[in-house]
């Protein structure tokens, strides 16, 4: 009998890594401004909430060279952009918005301008999370807000919310 409590404790601590992932990051509305035609940076916002504590870390797309996670902050009367090389951190259960003129992610070295109506993939980091891929539509320029446009698209197999 002792061998085969011994072998079932043994088949549960195997099974615990599987129980123990990390739950997958809930994004709301994520949008991006139209660019310019020579513009090689964009702006893509969402909102975020992790059921436990994360972080981003940075985001792809098939449009653009690189992701990062930027903060802008006014310094005086300046406006001051800077990436946050450590990511963003995401507290449990509490919602982050990505905005303009605030925290958002930074599209650098797109590959063609962004265009108002298109929708793009982006694909999201995160230190414990599985990646999130979101669609991604682009408002027109000077848009403050996505209008309600916007979906997320999860990978098979992972939950995520919309």
């Amino acid at each position: 009998m002792r061998p085969l409590i011994l072998a079932l404790g043994l088949l549960a601590s195997m099974a615990m890594p599987a129980a123990a992932q990390a739950p997958g990051v809930r994004a709301e509305q994520p949008w991006a401004r139209a660019t310019a035609p020579r513009q090689t940076v964009g702006g893509v916002y969402v909102t975020l909430t992790s059921p436990v504590d994360d972080r981003l870390l940075g985001a792809s797309s098939p449009v653009a060279g690189r992701g990062e996670v930027h903060e802008m902050t006014m310094d005086g009367n300046v406006m001051k952009m800077r990436e946050l090389a450590d990511g963003l951190r995401l507290p449990a259960g509490r919602a982050v918005a990505l905005t303009p003129g605030g925290l958002h992610l930074m599209l650098v070295g797109l590959q063609q301008p962004l265009v108002a109506g298109q929708v793009i993939p982006v694909q999201l980091r995160f230190e414990h999370a599985p990646p999130l891929d979101l669609q991604v539509t682009v408002a027109p320029v000077g848009a403050q807000g996505p209008g309600g446009a916007g979906r997320v698209v999860a990978k098979p197999g992972m939950e995520h919310a919309h």
